[in-house]
């Protein structure tokens, strides 16, 4: 019988875990146990602090839903999603940038034709997003798919709220040219979610629990890498504290004041808007 101590339980467990099956399950069960075991040591956990971290870890999970990933909020504020995005998408100079998918997107959103309005009347004042979806080499990428979803005014995504229809979220596909536009309201910085286990945990540091004013893009097209990314407004709060580190300078864009008059779909607004342009570049697949 190997009796257990302080010493070579970390060895042992790695050694149970590396009889996983799967290679890669091995390698990343033997790694998470020992960083864990380091952190425990490094940090010299009492029974107490380990107790309230499995019960942060429970509240996490009994707060999650269809509609909710709290999970996905916390790794996102730990910064862990954008490493890993990071490290995965690490697209050629000249690639628009990814960012976090963050824990709000939902799938099957209805699609719009060019211009379509995906706000619906919700209040705030129009945006119209236009520009080009293009490849690395220039060329336009035709019918690419753009989803597109954001907050509200109040900073409210449609998965915080009890309503039965899409809600500022649309699909749009780029025409032959690979021109695309995207008719929605202004977005407003707004504050992560604070009633669950995450924002406890951030209200008790100095960290700003805001976001910048922006709105998700997730695009698809034959024979390019897939992109999730945002556009940032340009001057808006918390471009330098974004509580999820989703900021990049090549996201940021200009908001041009509009009168009312003609707009890029070709039709009328009554009331004043602004615009926005942006050209997203996508990365090839590499060949296989």
């Amino acid at each position: 019988m190997q009796l257990v101590t302080e010493d070579n339980i970390t060895t042992l467990a790695e050694q149970r875990w590396a009889t996983a099956k799967d290679p890669r399950t091995a390698q990343l069960m033997t790694a998470l146990v020992r960083h864990l075991h380091d952190f425990a040591r490094e940090v010299r956990l009492t029974e107490a602090e380990w107790m309230t971290a499995i019960q942060w870890l429970t509240a996490t999970g009994q707060i999650s839903d269809e509609k909710r990933e709290e999970f996905i909020l916390a790794s996102d504020v730990l910064g862990l999603s954008m490493l890993v995005v990071q490290m995965n998408h690490r697209f050629e100079p000249g690639a628009t940038p990814a960012t976090v998918l963050g824990p709000f997107h939902i799938e099957g959103s209805p699609e719009l034709g060019f211009g379509g309005d995906m706000s619906d009347d919700v209040a705030g004042t129009p945006l119209y997003i236009t520009g080009t979806v293009r490849s690395l080499d220039g060329s336009p990428v035709p019918d690419a798919v753009l989803d597109v979803w954001q907050a509200d005014a109040d900073g409210a995504y449609e998965a915080q709220l009890d309503v039965d229809e899409a809600r500022l979220r649309a699909k749009y596909h780029a025409r032959e040219d690979g021109t695309y536009c995207v008719r929605t309201i202004a977005p407003k910085g707004y504050s992560i979610p604070m009633d669950g286990p995450v924002g406890d945990l951030i209200g008790r540091t100095e960290i700003s629990h805001f976001r910048p004013a922006h709105v998700h893009f997730l695009l698809t097209a034959d024979g390019h890498e897939p992109l999730i990314t945002h556009l940032f407004e340009e001057g808006a709060e918390y471009l330098d504290s974004d509580v999820v580190f989703g900021t990049k300078q090549e996201l940021v864009v200009r908001y041009d004041q509009r009168e009312p008059g003609s707009t890029p779909d070709g039709l009328e607004c009554s009331v004043p808007w602004v615009e926005a342009r942006y050209d997203f570049v996508l990365q090839p697949c590499a060949p296989h």
